[in-house]
């Protein structure tokens, strides 16, 4: 049995193969201009025990990222490599950045999942998360 260890993100020596595990996911995961070297290394100044690897054999299996701004926390990148699924690995990612999110004060956190992603909502909903219907979502580039 394979040994998977759980341990926080390093930029930029893991970049080159989160960046893979992301591109290599069938849906649920879209790789755009945030997931950039430069933007990823902001995103670990500022939350670097948040974003959470799963490593095996020396390779990176597995990824989530937490944030949060001091009042709400979000969720994303979710990314299990397909060799490694059904193994309860998803759960054991979540449960690591849900602890540290609570541990940092978090009482609220939110994610987005695509709607052709059906798998990733009950997957969530079984974790006691719930679809946000009295709300709509809107996003803007900035540049």
């Amino acid at each position: 049995m394979t040994v998977i260890s759980i341990r926080p993100y390093r930029h930029p020596y893991d970049y080159p193969a989160v960046r893979a595990l992301w591109e290599s996911m069938e849906k649920g995961v879209h790789v755009g201009r945030s997931d950039s070297l430069a933007e990823i290394e902001k995103k670990s100044a500022h939350d670097p025990d948040l974003f959470l690897l799963a490593e095996a054999d020396g390779g990176i299996v597995g990824s989530v990222i937490g944030g949060y701004d001091g009042r709400r926390g979000l969720i994303y990148h979710l990314a299990i490599n397909a060799d490694f699924r059904k193994q309860g690995l998803a759960s054991r990612l979540m449960d690591e950045v849900e602890s540290r999110l609570r541990a940092k004060g978090c009482l609220k956190c939110y994610l987005l999942v695509l709607n052709d992603n059906e798998d990733a909502a009950h997957f969530y909903e079984k974790r006691g998360w719930s679809e946000m219907k009295s709300v709509r979502l809107f996003g803007k580039e900035l540049s």
